[in-house]
């Protein structure tokens, strides 16, 4: 029994060495490599269509300045839906449970965007600052409320997909405990938590893909304002 339910959101240490690296490097064994043949297995053809669908779609209101990112943003996507599918596997650890580690996905590419945005069109930019037609009395205080909104922009990816896994998480180990512990006393109970815990997982499954769908959409969106 652990001490806390936050104990499982701990990154595992063996021999003193965080092993949140090995998880961060397993997703990239996964994947198939493309082989040299003229036709693919159904497993490469399957992964490319799903590449296509999915560039093809996010890319569609962007800019063609923007369709730079497409290898990125297929590749994050990719990758988050690996880390967060990973961590529902017993005895695994999500490295996307961590802040620190969304954050450091999240304000690096936020940060790009602006920077392109800064470089390539200044005064577009900084027009998405004032709101056209702003009655002058309001235009310090809506330039302030804008320059909050847009800092807030990556803590609020970072948190997103934190929050979302993280409750995912817990609501799984309280329904496994609960069924844990009713199975000896009334087992009809335990088996219908163990039905509801599995519907659970499903739902789980769902919004790990959807998280990650989700980060990478909002990462488009900040860089369709500024191409």
């Amino acid at each position: 029994m652990t001490l806390s339910l936050f104990d499982q959101f701990m990154s595992p240490v063996f021999l003193g060495v965080p092993l949140i690296a090995l998880a961060l490097t397993l997703p990239w064994t996964l994947f198939p490599t493309p082989s040299t043949r003229w036709l693919n297995s159904r497993l490469l053809a399957l992964q490319g269509w799903f590449l296509n669908r999915f560039t093809q779609q996010l890319l569609l209101p962007i800019n063609l300045g923007g369709h730079k990112w497409a290898l990125l943003f297929a590749s994050l996507m990719l990758y988050i839906i690996s880390l967060n599918m990973l961590g529902l596997l017993p005895y695994t650890f999500t490295p996307t449970t961590q802040l620190s580690l969304n954050l450091g996905l999240a304000v690096p590419l936020w940060l790009a965007t602006v920077i392109i945005g800064m470089r390539n069109q200044p005064t577009v930019a900084l027009g998405h600052l004032l709101p056209e037609g702003t009655p002058t009395p309001l235009i310090p205080v809506l330039i302030i409320i804008e320059t909050i909104s847009l800092f807030i922009r990556p803590l609020a990816l970072g948190v997103r997909l934190t929050a979302n896994l993280t409750a995912g998480h817990l609501l799984i180990q309280l329904i496994a405990t609960a069924a844990f512990i009713l199975l000896p006393m009334m087992p009809t109970v335990a088996i219908l938590t163990l039905v509801l815990m599995f519907l659970l997982t499903l739902l789980e499954i769902a919004v790990a893909m959807i998280q990650a769908y989700v980060f990478v959409l909002l990462l488009s969106l900040y860089l369709q304002e500024n191409v």
